[in-house]
């Protein structure tokens, strides 16, 4: 008996040796606005090589646990991630209002873009990241700023928007976009209609964008953030079935632009 527990703890110990998630705040600017970004990688895949490198956006709500929480996921697939501040100085709120008031001064605007690509020059400059595999994903506010990012030339391998709202790709634009798309939507979501729906995948139709756009049955917007429905808002649900398959088939995407990694 003795014997089996000791095996036990051995066993429970090496797997603890296999994996250290390293999580760090990183301060930075862009436009002389002060912000703080989370990095997080495993430590012993980055020991002599550098791996695959992901930059996460968040929500409306900034830099909250929700998001953090896929920075450390990704993490444990041997990516290296860093979560953008939107906002300033790591804000996030829970008020829907300030939300509302804290995305509307960056949506349609050329700094949207600007703020994620200093962020993603935050995870390259980790020293940590191999250049020519990078990828952005994004949830709601943080799926259309993965989009905006990818249409002003950033060198992403490709992008993933989790029931993001929908930027149509801007005809000047075409050239310069180098990343694939994955697009996750809920079918049901009343935030983006039929309409936003087709002209966005018309426009990278006609800009012969590499793109997978799919949509779950039953679900509606930030079917992501199982912290999401105590907020009460009409159209925001947690599905926990459809995360599952949407951060399954992220995974799927990332070994197809990468050809590396591996799936949980």
């Amino acid at each position: 008996m003795k014997s089996a527990v000791l095996g036990f703890f051995l066993i429970a110990w090496l797997a603890c040796a296999q994996a250290k998630i390293v999580t760090k705040t990183v301060p930075y600017d862009q436009g002389g606005v002060h912000l703080i970004g989370c990095l997080a990688y495993d430590d012993t895949q980055t020991d002599g090589k550098k791996l695959p490198g992901v930059l996460v956006v968040p929500e409306w709500w900034g830099l909250n646990d929700f998001v953090k929480g896929r920075a450390e996921a990704l993490a444990k697939l041997g990516y290296v991630a860093f979560v953008a501040d939107m906002y300033g100085d790591g804000q996030s709120t829970t008020d829907p209002n300030k939300a509302k008031e804290l995305s509307s001064s960056l949506y349609g605007k050329p700094v949207m873009a600007e703020r994620s690509k200093a962020a993603l020059d935050q995870l390259t400059g980790s020293g940590l990241v191999d250049e020519s595999k990078l990828a952005a994903i994004g949830f709601c506010f943080g799926g259309a700023a993965c989009q905006v990012l990818a249409y002003s030339g950033a060198p992403l391998k490709g992008i993933v928007s989790f029931h993001g709202a929908l930027v149509p790709l801007p005809a000047d634009a075409a050239a310069k976009t180098h990343a694939k798309f994955l697009v996750l939507q809920g079918e049901l979501d009343p935030h983006v209609d039929l309409d936003q729906r087709l002209a966005f995948i018309k426009s990278l139709d006609q800009g012969k964008i590499d793109f997978q756009f799919l949509s779950y049955s039953g679900a509606v917007h930030a079917f992501m953030n199982p912290d999401v429905d105590k907020f009460h808002l009409e159209g925001l649900s947690y599905n926990a079935a459809v995360a599952q398959r949407a951060w399954n088939q992220m995974q799927l995407f990332f070994q197809e632009i990468f050809g590396t990694g591996k799936t949980s």
